[in-house]
């Protein structure tokens, strides 16, 4: 089954936000996945088991470097491109 997710990572108390959007972003292209990062937020499309995946490496990645909340939208109902 196909799905999208939108992402949201908010590293807390940090100085920089980008550490933990890159490791998020990282994460889910070492999965095979193509995410798109915006400025709210990062868009993933594929099959749910490696989107899944990719979104428990990414929080690992991201947690990391310190404390973060990442927030996922997941559905079958409104991947890119159908």
């Amino acid at each position: 089954m196909t799905v999208s997710a939108q992402i949201a990572i908010y590293p807390l108390r940090q100085e920089r936000l980008a550490p933990a959007v890159h490791a998020v972003s990282g994460a889910l292209i070492a999965r095979g996945l193509a995410p798109s990062v915006g400025p709210m937020s990062t868009l993933v499309t594929g099959e749910l088991d490696a989107v899944v995946d990719g979104l428990r490496e990414a929080f690992r990645a991201a947690a990391a470097a310190g404390r973060v909340v990442m927030t996922v939208t997941l559905s079958n109902a409104c991947p890119a491109g159908s």
